[in-house]
């Protein structure tokens, strides 16, 4: 999909793309880090639920809040080029 979208954006031509599941997409991509943040945030402040997925003297690098941790840093990238000022069209341009 992305070759042929690419291709017919440079030359010009008006491809046929639903506007709506694109905004959306770019809205859900905004949302992970934060989600992933919060749920790191609540999983650390009550960490109960955390022994069912740890042992209960184990180090604090194998809980459920470092993964969320990792998560939303993974998830970061749409926060980045959105506090760049970078179009999400302007890198395919290029």
């Amino acid at each position: 999909m992305s070759g042929a979208f690419e291709r017919g954006e440079r030359a010009g031509e008006r491809t046929a793309v639903p506007a709506l599941p694109v905004i959306a997409g770019r809205w859900l991509s905004l949302a992970a880090a934060p989600s992933f943040a919060l749920m790191a945030a609540v999983t650390a402040g009550g960490s109960a639920g955390d022994m069912i997925c740890s042992a209960q003297d184990s180090s604090m690098l194998g809980g459920m809040v470092p993964m969320y941790l990792l998560m939303s840093l993974f998830h970061g990238g749409p926060w980045l080029r959105l506090f760049a000022g970078e179009r999400a069209d302007s890198r395919m341009s290029g």
